[in-house]
């Protein structure tokens, strides 16, 4: 019944969909005709984003690039650090937090070793100050930044999820589309991800022949690859050991759906408890948690959660907390795709 209220509201709401279409189309104009400056830098960016708004995968396609480049390149991600309690620049350092940062950048720099990690919601400004503070700077990656016209990136990785395509979608707020369809012409690279592993070619071919791209861009598939363990302060255990477990699972993000068939297509005994995207899980909602947890049957139970939760809400809880890493893995192998972003580096 929910859900049935949701849509009639979102459809009454097509007339603001269609002003709000509008008004990005003109600010997109604005841009194009030079009314509005895009500034553009003497060192690679690569900007990645979306046109929806939600879970397309941008973080596993940014720790993909960090990957490709962190010990090649002296490599920062800039985010403007969605949810965190802080405004301006900010640097990452050993004593920055989630709050600080906002959860996704924080992880990038938990995780990463050697990796320059920045927040500033004026990405013009900080791309310069991480310019000055570091001036062999090789490579910055823009994370969610597609909309971000301001700065000029020299290559544009547009996210689109398998079963949410911007081309089925509406504008905000009939729909979830930040910016009208077209927005995507301005993508180098389309990547339709969190396929199913086993996509065929023909579904490949039809969802090709619908985005039909221009003849700039290059369209690849990928879909999320999950580690064989779970991750603690304390350890790890095996995926294949937790069929003796009760599970339950505590997610903040946009879309837990891919995560949840695939803990039930491994048959683990889950309870999922959910929230809102980015959600800080504060000190009444651990509690509810604790109790939910305590009230489970058996003696072999924990917490699961992903790792972007993991980081903003659970890090220093005296629970038996884990999460689950992901990562992103390119369909039908990895080397054309990193071979263009290799070329561009390189070149510039």
């Amino acid at each position: 019944m929910y859900f049935v209220e949701v849509n009639f509201i979102r459809k009454i709401l097509y007339p603001i969909s269609f002003l709000y279409g509008l008004i990005t189309s003109i600010r997109n104009m604005a841009f194009d005709i030079g009314l509005l400056n895009s500034r553009s830098f003497d060192i690679p960016i690569i900007a990645v984003g979306n046109l929806n708004v939600g879970g397309t995968g941008k973080s596993p396609m940014i720790e993909y690039l960090i990957r490709l480049f962190n010990e090649s390149c002296h490599t920062a991600v800039l985010s403007r650090g969605y949810g965190r309690k802080t405004k301006g620049f900010l640097m990452a350092t050993s004593d920055s937090t989630a709050v600080d940062l906002g959860d996704e950048p924080f992880q990038f720099y938990r995780k990463f070793k050697n990796l320059d990690v920045a927040v500033d919601e004026k990405r013009v400004r900080g791309i310069e100050t991480l310019q000055q503070i570091k001036p062999d700077l090789d490579l910055v990656l823009l994370d969610d930044a597609f909309q971000h016209r301001y700065v000029k990136a020299g290559k544009y990785i547009l996210l689109t999820a398998y079963d949410d395509l911007y081309i089925d979608d509406f504008m905000l707020p009939t729909g979830n589309l930040r910016e009208p369809i077209n927005g995507a012409d301005r993508a180098d690279l389309i990547l339709v991800s969190k396929c199913p592993s086993n996509l065929s070619e023909t579904i490949r071919m039809d969802i090709l022949k619908r985005i039909d791209p221009k003849t700039h861009q290059k369209v690849f598939f990928s879909s999320i690859e999950y580690d064989n363990c779970i991750y603690s302060g304390d350890g790890k255990i095996a995926l294949d050991e937790l069929s003796t477990y009760k599970i339950l699972l505590v997610t903040g993000i946009a879309n837990s759906k891919p995560l949840v068939e695939f803990l039930q297509n491994n048959r683990l005994d889950i309870e999922h408890i959910e929230f809102a995207d980015h959600q800080f899980i504060n000190a009444d909602q651990q509690k509810k948690i604790a109790l939910k947890f305590n009230k489970m049957n058996g003696e072999r139970k924990l917490i699961l959660t992903t790792e972007k939760d993991y980081v903003r809400s659970f890090l220093k809880v005296e629970l038996p907390v884990y999460y689950l890493p992901i990562k992103m893995s390119i369909l039908g192998g990895n080397q054309k795709f990193n071979e263009i972003i290799h070329n561009y580096v390189r070149k510039n």
